[in-house]
């Protein structure tokens, strides 16, 4: 969630701190046709938060105590801090009827054979074992609460890259995750990043050592499967000096009356030199809350690049945040979003500039339709003193409607002169010479408003691997479906 206690923090500080193919899917495009997968889960725990809830999840995890003792002190931070009241409505969340851990297997499979068939249906269902052997250097697939498969290619292994789920990372590379964990995103910046540190479970941790480039990409994959479930994994990546990775997460749930729960923590460090690009494109189902808190630490010449595409859940509130902490570090928010009857994105970015000469820019482009709601939410911090510093903001929305809506939030806090700062904001509906052009053209209402909408979200998608492009360009055809007439 990443708020203003994050740049004040900051502030006091002592600072430095080949051809388009079959869909290799990232989203379970009809996640709404499957609906939920009937699965016998190993372990679940009672509904409800509380002290034996998060004890359970430390017992069965087999944590070392600093990592309990760290999850209880978390708990707490929670049961004191208030439910954000500035972004979107988050009234309906009762944290007391949902469950918080979910356990559908019992290890985790290195093949898809070993996947249990209940699950392994879902992945096979999304193209993700095809898309391995295609297109990615490793896979880490969750189902719930705990990942049930992870791969990574031999020759990575051999040149020192760790990509693991979060709970094994712990077990094997306890030194590691210990050093760096809660470093980026403590327990207690916000009360969704509270909860997260108390019951989380699964997420991926990535370690690249210096000088290694990772050019082929990792991928997550993460879906919710029962009724009034929550996930909150938890993804920590360290990419050493001159090094170079590029990760990419997927995430759905099938539709329920009852809502369920994605609170998740991304935190990433790039040290010097280094490259680190992390590219969402989730499409959970219309009942889900998605709260998520992403940050990422840049040193000297580092650069960070986040590319976030938002389709489907009930709430999102995500603004992926760049703290660049190194002279010449570098940081860009690529950030869409794209709202139907009944929802409301809340997304944006926020760049904090705590070195001279460092640069930021944060592209937003949202979509509205049939009532729904989409906010921008940013921030571009400069202290004093930091000179040379250059950032770019950039928010454009589209309404398709009379009824839609769109709102934004842009904070920009410039303490000192010697800076290069832009700011741009847009919102505009399809005009009706474009449709009329289009039309004339032989296309039909409903494919002309496809094509301005995809003409309109193409910064994004040209930043996204091809592959991926595709899938995100049938989401959107899925959403213009029945936006006309």
């Amino acid at each position: 969630m990443d708020r203003s206690a994050g740049f004040r923090a900051c502030a006091k500080q002592k600072i430095p701190m080949p051809a388009a193919t079959k869909q290799p899917v990232i989203n379970d495009i009809a996640s709404q046709q499957f609906g939920a997968d009937p699965i016998a889960y190993s372990f679940m725990s009672k509904p409800g938060l509380s002290e034996r809830v998060v004890k359970e999840i430390s017992h069965y995890k087999n944590e070392p105590e600093w990592m309990r003792a760290q999850r209880l002190r978390a708990l707490k931070i929670f049961d004191s801090k208030p439910m954000p009241t500035w972004g979107a409505d988050l009234s309906d969340i009762d944290f007391q009827s949902i469950y918080y851990y979910l356990r559908p297997t019992d290890k985790v499979a290195k093949t898809w054979d070993d996947v249990p068939d209940s699950i392994r249906k879902t992945y096979d269902r999304l193209g993700i074992p095809q898309a391995e052997r295609k297109y990615l250097a490793g896979v880490m697939a969750q189902y719930e609460s705990e990942a049930v498969y992870h791969s990574l290619k031999s020759q990575l292994e051999k040149l020192g890259v760790i990509f693991l789920d979060m709970d094994t990372a712990l077990k094997k590379h306890p030194d590691i995750v210990k050093k760096y964990f809660g470093t980026v995103i403590p327990a207690g910046d916000n009360k969704l990043a509270a909860l997260n540190s108390a019951v989380w479970s699964g997420g991926s941790f990535v370690y690249v050592p210096s000088g290694v480039r990772v050019e082929i990409p990792l991928q997550a994959y993460f879906r919710i499967n029962a009724e009034r479930a929550g996930q909150f994994e938890r993804t920590l990546i360290v990419a050493e000096e001159g090094s170079y990775v590029h990760y990419v997460e997927g995430c759905t749930a099938p539709i329920y009356t009852a809502n369920s729960l994605h609170a998740a923590v991304v935190e990433i460090i790039v040290k010097k030199g280094a490259r680190v690009r992390y590219t969402t494109v989730q499409n959970w189902s219309k009942n889900v809350y998605n709260l998520v808190t992403k940050r990422t630490y840049v040193y000297e010449e580092g650069t960070m690049e986040w590319v976030d595409g938002n389709f489907g859940s009930k709430v999102t509130m995500k603004y992926p945040s760049v703290y660049l902490l190194g002279k010449g570090a570098k940081g860009d928010v690529l950030s869409l979003a794209f709202a139907g009857a009944g929802q409301h994105q809340d997304a944006g970015g926020k760049a904090i500039h705590g070195a001279p000469y460092t640069s930021s820019k944060i592209v937003s482009k949202s979509v509205s339709k049939e009532s729904g709601r989409t906010s921008y939410r940013g921030m571009v911090f400069i202290p004093h003193g930091m000179k040379g510093c250059k950032s770019t903001v950039i928010c454009d929305a589209l309404l398709l409607d009379e009824h839609s809506r769109s709102d934004t939030y842009p904070t920009m806090d410039i303490r000192e002169s010697d800076t290069q700062i832009t700011h741009e904001a847009t919102v505009g509906k399809i005009g009706e010479n474009q449709l009329f052009y289009l039309m004339s053209r032989g296309l039909s209402q409903a494919e002309a408003m496809s094509m301005v909408v995809s003409g309109f979200i193409e910064p994004i998608a040209k930043e996204i691997p091809l592959e991926y492009a595709v899938e995100m360009n049938r989401l959107i055809e899925m959403e213009m479906e029945g936006s006309v007439g």
